[in-house]
Parts: C-alpha cells; structure tokens; sequence
C-alpha cells in the first residue's frame, strides 16, 4: 500500500494522500500473496465451526463481508460493531467509506450521500426498508438526523431488485435497528464522549461538546417478546472560519480594472459559532409467539437543532456604494490571465454584519411489520408512517462605521484572492470599536429576515408473499414473490420573509446584547464585535415576515405523490456442476399519481384578486425489469451478472406548480418561471458485472464495472413556446405565447466506472503482521453528460452534478488483545456541488476535491473487574482540511472554509 505525506504548497499542514492506482494494485498484490491460504481452505464447502470469539473492528469487518457475500444483488454494508466501534457524529461519515460512495460536507459535516457519481436526489433511503421522509426541500435525506449508534446497520444496494419498494437510480440506502430476539440475551450498552474543536472559542460559543448513548436490549416471556429501547443525544459546537466571493464572477468596467478583466462584486470574511443539538430515540418491540408468526413494532424519533451566528466584514466591489461618492476606484490592481487576482479597492463602505440562523428539524417514524407462515407460503404485511417538519428563521442586521448623524466614512481595503488558501480582506480602518458601528440603512438595508418551514408525510402499505415452487418446477427456479405496496407522500414548503427595519433612528448595539469580540485575522481582517440577533431585532427593529408579497408567492408551495408498487420475483437457485446459480429474475411496475397546488401572482388584475391558485400535475406508468445472476465458483469465487431498467423521481421542488408570472408590457407576450408538475421521472438501463474472491468471511476481493445510460434527464431551460392560456385571460398579452424557465426532460447519456475494493487482515499474508488489517476501494467514473447550468456562475456547460471522477477509501487498523487503533481516509476529486444560497435555492458550484483523514485509538478492557469497559481518544479531521469551491475556473474562487479538528475522549461500557 503506498501512503505518502507531503506539504502542501500553501503551507497549510500535512495532507495524506492515497494513490488510486496504487491502492488497488496493492489490494491485488495482497490477494495473491495470500492465494497460499485460499488453496488450502477449498473444503470451505464444510465450514469450520469458529471457536475464536471475534469482536471489535474484525466483527464489523466480518460481519459486514457476510452481507455482501450473501446478497443476490451487488451491495456494501456497514455492521453494527463497526459503527459502534468508530463512533461517527452521524451516519453519514461511516456510509462515506463504502466503496463507490461519497460525502459531501455541510457546515464541516457530512451531511448528504452521491452513490457511484450520481447526486444524493438519484438514490433513495429507506430505514427498515420503508422510504424515508426529508427535513430538506427535496427526497435526499440529511444522513446528520441519524445517530450512528441507533443503528445496528446499513445495506447499500447498488442493482435493484424487483421486490425492493421504493429504490432509487443510483443506489438503494437501507438503514436497519436491532432486532432484539437476534440478541442471545440481555444487553445494555452506553457511550460518553467529550468534544473539543481545535479553533477554540469563537464570540459565544466554546469549543466543547459532548455525546452520550444508552442502549437497551432484552428479552421476555420465554424468548417470544424482546425489546430494545435506544437514546442518543449529541451537543457540538458550531464553529468555522470562512471567506467568501460574490457569485457569478464576470467582466464588468471597473475604475482601474482593465478590460475584459474577470471580476468578484463582493467579498467577506466570517467567523462562524453555534451549537449543534440532537435526540434521538429508537424502540423496537418483537413478538414472536411460535415460528409461524412474527410481529415487529419499530419506531424511531429524532430533534436536531442547529443555532447559529455569522460575524462578518463584507466588501461590495462591483462600484454599486448606495449613491454614495466618490466610486470605487481599484488602485493598484493585479490580474492574472484575464482575472482580477488583488490590489486595493478605494473608496468602499464596508458592512460589519450579524446573520443568525436558527433551524429545528423533526423526525419520527413508525413500522409495523407482520411475517406469517401459512404452511410453505410466507406472508408479509407492513405498515408504516414517516413525518418530518423543519422550522427555520434567518435574520440579519447591518452596520456600518459612521457617527450618529453622518454618512458611512470610506475605507482603502486591500485584497488578495489567492487559491487554495483564504483570500486576504485589510481594511484601513479599526472596526473593533462597536460604538463607531451604527445599525442603520446600507446598500442591503438595515436587514432582513426569513422564515421558512417543511412538511414532509409519507404513509405506505405493503402485502408481498413468498410461494415455493413444487419440487417438478423447482429445477432452475425455487420461488417466486408477489407484492403490491401503495405509499401516499405530502410535502409542503413555506416561506414568509421581509426586511427588518429600524423602529427609530439608526442606532449602536447596547453593551449588554454583545458577545466577545470575533478576530477574523485568518483573513487579515482584524477584530469585529458580535451581538445578539435577535435580541437587536427586537430591542430597535421590526420585523414583519410576509408570504403574500408579489416576490414571494411562488415560494410556497404543495406536492403530493401517490404511488402503487406491484411486483413479481422468481426467485433462482441452480447447480451447473461445480458451478452454482443464485439470484433473482422479476419486474416490477410503478403507478404514480403527482400534483401540486401553489399560487402565482397577477399583477394585471385587480387589487385584492391579485393572488391566484394554479394546480397541475400528472399520471404515469414505469415498467421496471431487473434480473440479478450470482455465479459461485470454486475458491470461494462469486461472478455477477445485473441488469435493470430503473427511475429515480424528480426532485420535489421541481414538481411544484408555483410559478412567476408575467406579462412584458412593450412586447405584450406572458413570461415566467418556476416548477413543472408534468416531469417524468429520471430513467436509466444500467448494467453491472462484479467479480469477488472471499476468504471465507475474514477478508474479500472485488472488481466491478457499472454502466449506466441515462435515457432521460431534468434540466432547467426556457421553452420559447410555453402556453399560458389558463394565466392570460383578463391581463394585456396579446397572445398565450411566452417564454417559461422550468424544469424539463431531455436527453440523457451515459454513465460509467470501475470499482476496485477489498478488506483483508493482514495475517492472511504473513503471521508477523498478525492484528494489522486494511479496508480500501478506488473508484473511477466517467460521464458522457453535459449539463446546461441555468444561473451560468460556473459556466454554460458542467459536468454531471454530484460526480467526482476519482473516489478513494483507505482504512488501516491495529487490533489484538485488547488495544485497538485505526486510520481512515476518504478523498474525492473536484466536483459540482449543489449548495442553498441566500435565496433558498440551489446554485451549482464546482467544489474542490477533499481529503478527510480520522483517527482512533483505544483500549478494551477483556478481563476482570473492568470487562465491558472501553477507552478512546479519537481525532477527526486531522489535517483540518479545508472546504473550497469555485466558479468556472479555479482561479475563481467562491469559498474557503476551515471547520478544524475535532478530538473526542470518551469510554465504552457493555453489559
């Protein structure tokens, strides 16, 4: 395995660094070093009953192999000891080191999941196998609502499979609970860690965090009921330092910018603190009063609350200063191939700003799953219900230096957007003192404020059976399912907003409203107070949100989706020879029922009737065959075979019917934009071929090529021949003709990569090396489509969102009496990222590839009066890796953001 440190040219510490190439030929290398120890266990078709207890890291390993060995489709998984044993904030950062899979961070967190270079609204995540509600305005769940350790494990199926409801494109995320009657007896585990984030405090918020967890497995009534009851609670603080540009980078005349010079209209430097809050319950209830029946009640809850609040100087520099003079002047100026690369900006007001954002989500989830044996056939009835509900509110206050009765005074900044590190902001002036910094009107206002909210509910019922075929029948295939599932899905979103003006005159933030001072010197920026928000808000301001405004009609909005599943599945189990045949050949058939109901703004009507519903929506069938083939070889060799036909359904936002509307009043022809209730599904034919070699259960081998062609795709352009005769009746257009900016189907292409993995203790090759072991993938993906970005801040033409063409996971361990320790390393190359804006919608930005180390140590106690007990000290995000993006050149930055490392002491203790 060839690892390798080296400085990054920035100087910004050690960066890790895994050679693709180099970890999958060694993976390979490993497999045939140990191909001495294969030879010798072919009578594995006799397996030797264990009498070595495994535990810890090797239990997850093993555990985990076991899953994928045995599935007839081709999946990853993740265990429960491995979960447990590398105890990740949430979820997310342990599904991120599958192979074929990847992260990406918000707010320092991995927070939403691409599978195979698709993005997170390509896949679809289920918990129990029921699809899962979202606190996002979209189907792509936040993985940061789900506590690792509320979760025994997580199967990721990447090929489909006809009884599988409510699978995704790209991939299948099933997250399990325990099933406590699998338990041999009673056990009680709880976790407790501290949290110390390396960038200290920041204003009102330290750097100390804490986690706890109780878990609860018994059993009851001669082992017929078992329960399992689960808390886990997470309190960590919110700190970053970031710079940002304004979007989109482009050529403007500048006083002192030379010509055809790319510039940024704005630039900040903010210091980020907060707290992250979460609950989460879990309880299952198992019932199994003899082999023919069992009942199973799960259900699951959880509140997330993430406060925060961003200090900030901000530079506008696009020469728009309010109407106040003189302009800006850019003098000196440097420039690099055509982009403005620093100099001075003169004659700038900068903004001392305060943003607070405040959001609360809610989760809670309930299944009720009945398995009944009526002589051979197996009946399986589930019901369940899912709701999410997100609050939110976002407010702003601006200041500036002045006096109380004065213009703004000008400043000389002086500027450097250097890449790969945070561009550089030195203002002239002292804005440390907050009674030069006056509340008042700017260019943005004195301030503004939003407060929006989701409702998600999704009800569903699902009836399958499982009939054995007669021995006559039965010489290829050996059973076939039957199903139907009909899910009922709401969604709405709303979002009141405003300005927050002043009560009175412009005014200084009282001393007891504010926090310590925030230092932005990461940015040369200096010392900026920081205050209280809200309390600002309400001690001189008013705020007064609004949905009913002309502006924001169209962000509100209802969509509902009624689906019906129905399937069939043979089931196929085969001897050829020495060759065996396992796997599955079905199709199943969706039904789905979309609509939406919002309302758009007339401005041509008359007052009071200005504000008009708009409901569309439509009905449509897929069918969807899929065929999975497992060929087992001698050696413990498996060959995959999979091909389907699959949808992923749009994304929910673009399904509303909300729109702008309006009506050109030189030309006479309606015009809008907004959401298209009549999308089709995205849809593919994939194609997927994988070769494992397995050493029994201790270790694996696997080489995948996948092909996916999109045969369909959303992208948002502007119809040139859009119909609005339902929205021009009584205004001036002189015809229903115009130009709408939506959501379509187009054309799609394809989709292709190479996955290479492997997990193996390192005994397998030699004795000496007896404890070590290693987990790596690589994972290469190439896309044949271009997609049209519709804002144009990173260029007309971009790559398929969510896909970063190289993809690697290495994980190195030690573990042996006792002691334990490992490192993980997951790293992606460039990508184009999906990211909210202040708007509240998502503007696409190329995001630089990353490169997230973590390490763990620890010590279990095996024997005596301590046995149970476990310690460790983990440190995530050891080099502090840095989140960038940037617009449609790298010498375009947008942001730079360090969110720090994180250490965690804490104890294990199981009972």
């Amino acid at each position: 395995m060839t690892i390798f440190a080296n400085k990054r040219a920035a100087g910004t510490g050690l960066v890790f660094q895994l050679s693709p190439v180099a970890a999958g030929c060694a993976i390979f290398v490993s497999a045939m070093a140990g191909n001495a120890y294969a030879q010798t266990t072919t009578e594995q078709a006799e397996p030797v009953v264990a009498t070595v207890k495994v535990s810890g890291i090797r239990r997850g390993i093993e555990d985990a192999i076991s899953v994928k060995k045995d599935s007839s489709s081709i999946v990853e998984a993740i265990s429960a000891e491995d979960i447990g044993k590398l105890p990740d904030v949430s979820i997310a950062e342990s599904i991120a080191r599958l192979p074929g899979l990847a992260a990406q961070r918000v707010g320092g967190r991995a927070q939403v999941i691409s599978v195979r270079g698709l993005s997170p609204d390509f896949s679809t995540t289920l918990l129990n196998g029921r699809e899962q509600v979202s606190t996002g305005d979209n189907r792509s769940v936040e993985f940061d609502q789900y506590p690792s350790e509320l979760l025994s494990g997580v199967t990721i199926y990447k090929t489909p499979d006809a009884a599988l409801v409510g699978q995704g494109l790209s991939g299948t995320i099933d997250m399990q609970t325990v099933r406590p009657l699998s338990f041999a007896g009673r056990t009680v585990a709880m976790n407790a860690r501290l949290e110390k984030n390396s960038l200290g405090s920041i204003s009102n918020a330290n750097s100390l965090g804490n986690r706890f967890s109780i878990s609860y497995i018994d059993q009851f009534l001669n082992r017929t009921l078992g329960v399992a009851i689960g808390y886990a609670h997470l309190d960590s603080p919110v700190l970053s330092q970031e710079t940002g540009l304004y979007e989109p980078w482009k050529i403007q005349s500048l006083s002192g910018v030379p010509a055809n010079t790319y510039i940024t209209e704005g630039i900040k430097a903010v210091g980020r603190s907060g707290d992250n809050k979460r609950d989460g319950i879990m309880g299952v209830v198992q019932y199994r009063p003899s082999k023919e029946w069992t009942s199973t009640l799960d259900v699951y809850a959880s509140k997330f609350q993430r406060e925060e609040t961003a200090n900030q100087i901000e530079i506008n520099l696009g020469g728009y200063n309010g109407g106040y003079k003189p302009d800006v002047l850019f003098n000196p100026v440097t420039t690099a191939n055509g982009v403005l690369t620093g100099g001075t900006a003169n004659n700038v007001y900068p903004l001392v700003r305060g943003m607070y954002n405040n959001r609360e989500d809610k989760i809670r989830a309930a299944g009720w799953n009945n398995l009944v044996k009526l002589g051979d056939i197996t009946v399986n009835a589930d019901l369940s219900i899912s709701k999410a509900k997100r609050n939110e509110l976002n407010l702003e206050n601006n200041t500036q230096f002045t006096n109380a009765a004065g213009d703004p005074f000008l400043d000389n900044v002086g500027l450097a957007f250097a890449g790969g590190a945070f561009p550089s902001i030195r203002p002239t002036r002292d804005y440390s003192n907050p009674s030069n910094l006056f509340v008042r009107g700017t260019i943005y206002g004195s301030g503004y404020g939003k407060v929006p909210s989701v409702e998600d509910e999704l009800k569903s019922a699902k009836l399958a059976a499982n009939f054995p075929l007669p021995e006559s029948m039965a010489t290829f295939f050996s059973s076939v399912d039957v199903g139907v599932n009909y899910s009922d899905r709401s969604k709405k979103k709303r979002q009141p907003e405003g300005d927050i003006t002043l009560k009175g005159n412009a005014f200084t933030v009282p001393g007891e409203l504010q926090y310590a001072p925030v230092n932005l010197g990461f940015a040369g920026a200096g010392v900026i107070p920081s205050w209280n928000v809200p309390a600002v808000v309400a001690y001189g301001m008013v705020f007064q949100p609004s949905d009913t405004k002309d502006y924001l009609i169209a962000k509100a909005w209802d969509v509902n989706e009624k689906i019906t599943t129905s399937f069939v599945k043979a089931n196929i189990e085969h001897e050829f020879g020495s060759v065996s045949l396992r796997g599955n050949v079905g199709v199943q058939v969706q039904r789905t029922d979309q609509s939406s109901t919002a309302n758009y703004f007339d401005g041509t009507a008359p007052a009071g009737s200005q504000v008009k519903p708009v409901t569309d929506g439509k009905t449509y069938t897929d069918v969807l065959p899929s065929m999975n083939l497992a060929f087992g070889f001698e050696g413990d060799q498996t060959l995959r075979f999979a091909a389907a036909k699959q949808v992923a359904r749009p994304r929910v936002d673009q399904l509303r019917s909300a729109l702008d509307f309006g009506v050109d009043k030189t030309n006479f022809k309606p015009g809008g934009s907004g959401g298209n209730a009549q999308l089709d599904p995205w849809r593919a034919n994939a194609f997927d071929v994988s070769y494992e070699k397995y050493f029994g259960k201790k270790a694996y081998l696997a080489a995948a090529l996948f092909h996916k062609k999109l045969t369909s795709y959303i992208y948002t352009q502007t119809n040139d021949a859009y119909d609005f005769s339902k929205f021009v009746p009584g205004t001036i257009a002189k015809t229903p003709i115009g130009n709408y900016t939506a959501p379509y189907n187009g054309q799609g292409g394809t989709l292709k990569g190479l996955e290479l993995s492997g997990s193996m203790p390192l005994n397998l090759v030699t004795p000496v090396l007896d404890g070590f072991g290693v987990t790596a993938s690589a994972t290469f993906s190439k896309s044949g489509i271009s997609i049209k970005d519709p804002g144009g801040s990173i260029g007309e033409d971009i790559p398929l969102p969510g896909l970063s063409k190289r993809v690697t996971n290495l994980t190195v361990y030690y573990e042996k009496n006792g002691f334990e320790t490992r490192v993980s390393q997951r790293r992606r190359s460039d990508f184009v990222g999906e990211i909210g804006n202040f708007n509240g919608n998502r503007s696409l930005r190329y995001v630089v590839g990353e490169n997230v180390v973590d390490f763990q140590v620890g010590y279990n106690f095996e024997t005596g009066t301590l046995k149970g007990l476990g310690l460790l000290l983990q440190v995530n995000n050891i080099t502090n890796a840095a989140y960038e993006t940037y617009a449609a050149r790298r010498d375009q930055p947008l942001e730079y953001q360090k969110y720090g490392r994180t250490v965690l002491l804490g104890a294990n203790y199981k009972f």
